[in-house]
């Protein structure tokens, strides 16, 4: 019997008849009328009254530390600032996208200032990383975010674990937030990792930029805190930042099928039976930037996020005429379903003790 969490020839046997057509017409349908709805034009106001908070917030807790000096307290600040870089990672997701500006230049100057400068993260080598995603969600083998590394994402990453992954592979669901602890360290080795890879376009002003973040970070924190203090505050900002990222980035497409080598889906169906939606209202969309709507995004990448409430409406409607599946949950139930998820694949490294 087929896995169903598997997309297959066999199991999606409508979307291989439109790849072989080689039409695209239930997509260009779509997006006809997404654009009808004039959900595609750029919103200035909305994009600067967010980045204009999320600048202020940086501001009054790079404030309130100065202010606090050597004081426990500070942790309160490493915790809020946790959600504020949260917040610059949100919007540097947006840059990247060109969902703020239309052209290239002020995408990239934007991307490189809170991507590299504020968060310490290199936004060439994420953003090659994330188009990728993009292009092929959850397919093993070419999505880079189901790449079998700490964790396994199918079965047959699973049988094939050796070593560290093989171990943490049986106890994954279980270790899945301790280890987003680290995500935020992860990606910024990962970044400097990257400035060697010949993909990368501006290796030495990326380097540079990174290497301004880590100064002005630690040398910040060691110049107004003692040793202790300083590195107690790297942790829960640290911390709380990593798993801020991995509460908004997980439920998005962890736990949705994973699509075979060798399988045809047209670009609709690809985007949407791989693709979860996260239901909660204003205060979701704030906390998760709009990605809560993963479905219209990934269809229309560039598309501003105030626009995808009302492109969500119409994508629902179309996919239930064309008879697709469209997933969509609450925020605690995604999380559940991803770590469901977690520990059904990890079960034949449980087997095998």
């Amino acid at each position: 019997m087929a896995n169903p969490m598997v997309l297959t020839e066999e199991s999606s046997p409508r979307g291989r008849e439109k790849a072989e057509k080689g039409s695209g017409s239930d997509f260009a349908e779509l997006s006809r009328r997404i654009a009808d709805a004039g959900l595609l034009r750029r919103r200035p106001l909305y994009y600067t009254v967010r980045f204009a908070a999320v600048a202020l917030a940086l501001a009054a807790g790079v404030a309130a530390f100065l202010a606090l000096g050597n004081s426990w307290a500070q942790l309160f600040v490493a915790a809020a600032l946790a959600v504020v870089f949260g917040q610059l990672g949100l919007a540097a997701h947006d840059l990247a996208h060109r969902q703020v500006f239309t052209r290239r230049r002020p995408s990239e100057a934007g991307g490189l200032l809170v991507a590299n400068v504020l968060l310490g993260m290199s936004y060439g080598w994420w953003m090659n990383k994330h188009t990728r995603h993009h292009a092929h969600p959850n397919h093993e083998g070419k999505d880079p975010d189901v790449a079998p590394d700490i964790l396994v994402w199918s079965r047959r990453q699973a049988r094939r674990a050796k070593g560290l992954p093989r171990f943490v592979g049986k106890h994954q669901a279980a270790l899945f937030f301790p280890l987003l602890t680290l995500e935020g360290l992860n990606l910024s080795f990962s970044s400097f990792k990257a400035l060697r890879s010949p993909s990368m376009k501006r290796p030495v002003l990326e380097g540079t930029l990174l290497v301004a973040h880590f100064v002005l970070y630690f040398g910040g924190l060691f110049a107004v805190l003692p040793a202790g203090k300083a590195l107690a505050f790297i942790a829960v900002h640290q911390g709380l930042f990593g798993i801020y990222l991995g509460s908004v980035f997980a439920p998005n497409h962890k736990g949705m099928p994973m699509i075979e080598e060798g399988t045809r889906l047209d670009f609709l169906r690809r985007q949407v039976l791989t693709s979860r939606n996260v239901r909660g209202g204003v205060l979701v969309d704030a906390f998760m930037g709009g990605l809560n709507y993963q479905i219209e995004h990934h269809l229309f990448p560039s598309m501003p996020t105030p626009a995808l409430g009302r492109a969500q409406i119409i994508t629902e409607r179309y996919c239930a005429e064309l008879g697709i599946p469209y997933h969509q949950t609450g925020l605690l139930a995604s999380h559940r379903e991803a770590l469901r998820h977690l520990r059904s694949v990890g079960e034949p490294l449980r087997r095998a003790r």
